[in-house]
């Protein structure tokens, strides 16, 4: 080691640079790198849920640097104020806001967060107080129904709320987390004062959401606990917890309505049904008239609500007859009817249960058939056959749309064929409920992108893939054109042929385009008639990776046709690297 202050040369040594020098030098670094702040991440928001006509403290959980960043909101009535607390903002919430899910973006000059969650309801929202993780201690709910917005918040966390139940009262307890995009695999279980588990629940058949029920076998506390793994799996088998698991849980110990039968509604007709579920009072108050879907919508679902009940359940919509099936129908000879269009509502009674249903068909006619069983959150795994009348397969079907069936046939003749319903797993039950619609298929097309969100910076172009689905013989030209840019960017519309499968839109900047930000949309319209459609980002997803599920199948909100963009400030100037400082 050279002593301090020594002056003889080491040929290997770097050369002494002055620290002005290096000041310099480093500060042309930083004017580099720091050209463009990084555009904001939000990952969720907590609370996940607000009440209408109230303010409410919201943590946009995710990175805003420099604080606040500016937010959207697909609805008006929803008001984002943010506070002197980086990261917290003051929600404020219109006595008319619209109820339900709605979409929220921060952003700021140089880009925008992916869209998340936030659910506007009319009932009141109880918040989660910690520490709650001890069932002797747990959080006390002061009536049901109740919805509490809770998160667990570190790894090993275990929420407990304390519910008081009647002897003979169902609780109905619920968890939304995989819904809204929470990295949370939760588990509801149940146990007594004295910490007996009395039932534990992890899935609700049609998600990772845990649904749990309980008929108290006599009066006094029961706790409710909340805690959950690690989604998508770990290697690591333990309880999860961080700042991004929230969670939305329901308790309820009146009315609550699993299914009808029939499953579904007729539209342009109030369909007779009859309610299924818990706390619903006896027989004859089951039996429920649906409100009309009107004849003009093109909805395919609808919300019904039970009488006295606190949560509104989703119905398909047909545009045939919703009938129930009569045993028995397990051979032709014995099928039941039913029309095009139309549907029926069936269940695979036990095991090697088939159900068959007859329809008439002409020569060439293209009929489209799906079972909806799985996406009723019901244990049927459902095959679908057609067959002749003398019982030989024509088409068959054990999986179309998740692990429900579905097929696309046409008769080689004029005649009567045979639907044939059945369960791959030979089992059957008061709960392996079906529905089996049939219908002529419509032509229809579906546009996608493959990105929520699109940067343009000045003076250059970003290029757009839309691609283009059809079905059913869509064969319409498209003319496919960008609503809501800015003055300073241009797009000009592409045309698709008939058969065309994509469209790529060029979006180009001027050189002196001013920073701005803010939705577009995609639009498709059809020449001649000029019948619009909107592309969609797909925030459900339904890859897999190697068996593991990752991404999330179904959420609060499946699309959206906000698209956005965002046009940065231009670079800031970089600083000489060669202007040094003289010594």
């Amino acid at each position: 080691m050279r002593p301090h202050g020594s002056q003889s040369e080491d040929r290997n040594a770097v050369p002494a640079v002055p620290a002005v020098r290096i000041a310099c030098r480093l500060a042309g670094l930083l004017l580099t790198f720091a050209a463009h702040a990084a555009a904001p991440v939000l990952d969720t928001l907590f609370p996940a849920a607000v009440q209408l006509g109230t303010t409410h403290a919201v943590v946009a959980v995710g990175k805003a640097e420099p604080w606040p960043p500016k937010v959207w909101v697909d609805a008006p009535g929803i008001r984002f104020e943010p506070t002197t607390n980086s990261g917290t903002f003051s929600v404020v919430i219109a006595p008319d806001a619209p109820v339900g899910p709605h979409l929220v973006r921060v952003f700021n000059d140089d880009g925008a967060s992916a869209p998340r969650f936030l659910v506007v309801t009319r009932e009141p929202q109880t918040a989660e107080v910690e520490p709650d993780d001890d069932f002797t201690k747990p959080q006390p709910i002061a009536a049901l129904p109740s919805s509490v917005n809770g998160r667990l918040e570190k790894s090993g966390d275990v929420d407990s709320f304390a519910v008081e139940l009647a002897a003979g009262q169902t609780l109905v307890a619920s968890v939304e987390a995989y819904t809204l995009m929470s990295p949370l695999d939760a588990v509801l279980r149940l146990v007594d004062a004295r910490g007996v588990v009395l039932a534990m629940e992890h899935d609700d058949g049609r998600t990772f959401d845990p649904l749990l029920t309980w008929t108290a076998r006599s009066a006094g506390r029961h706790i409710v606990q909340v805690f959950g793994f690690a989604y998508p799996a770990e290697s690591e088998v333990r309880f999860t917890g961080n700042a991004k698991c929230v969670y939305r849980l329901h308790l309820s110990g009146g009315p609550v309505v699993s299914h009808t039968v029939p499953l579904g509604v007729r539209r342009g007709v109030r369909t007779p049904l009859r309610a299924f579920g818990w706390n619903l009072g006896k027989d004859a108050d089951r039996e429920v008239v649906s409100e009309a879907v009107p004849a003009a919508s093109d909805a395919t679902r609808t919300e019904f609500l039970f009488p006295g009940a606190d949560r509104a359940i989703v119905l398909p919509v047909g545009d045939g007859p919703e009938s129930v099936e009569s045993e028995p129908n397990g051979t032709p000879a014995q099928a039941n009817r039913i029309e095009i269009p139309g549907a029926v509502t069936g269940r695979i009674a036990d095991a090697g249960d088939e159900d068959r249903f007859v329809f008439k068909a002409k020569k060439d006619e293209k009929l489209s058939v799906e079972v909806r069983s799985a996406a009723f959150g019901f244990p049927l795994d459902a095959w679908l056959k057609v067959e002749d009348m003398a019982g030989k397969e024509l088409a068959k079907s054990d999986d179309s749309t998740g692990a429900d069936p579905g097929l696309v046939w046409s008769a080689s003749a004029d005649g009567e064929f045979v639907l044939a319903v059945g369960n791959l797993v030979h089992r059957g039950g008061p709960d392996h409920l079906y529905r089996l619609a049939i219908a002529r298929p419509v032509a229809s097309m579906k546009a996608t992108v493959a990105a929520d969100g699109f940067v343009v910076e000045p003076g250059k172009t970003n290029e757009v893939k839309v691609s283009i689905a059809r079905q059913h013989g869509f064969a319409a030209k498209l003319v496919v054109s960008v609503k809501g840019l800015p003055a300073s960017v241009k797009s000009a519309p592409v045309e698709v042929a008939e058969a065309g499968a994509e469209a790529v839109l060029k979006w180009i900047a001027d050189v002196d385009a001013k920073p701005s930000a803010g939705p577009v949309e995609i639009v498709l319209a059809e020449t001649g008639s000029g019948r619009e459609h909107r592309a969609v980002y797909e925030l459900a997803t339904t890859g897999e990776n190697n068996g593991v599920p990752q991404g999330f199948k179904q959420l609060v909100i499946g699309s959206t046709e906000k698209l956005w963009l965002t046009v940065p400030p231009p670079p800031a100037p970089k600083a000489d690297a060669k202007a040094e400082v003289k010594k």
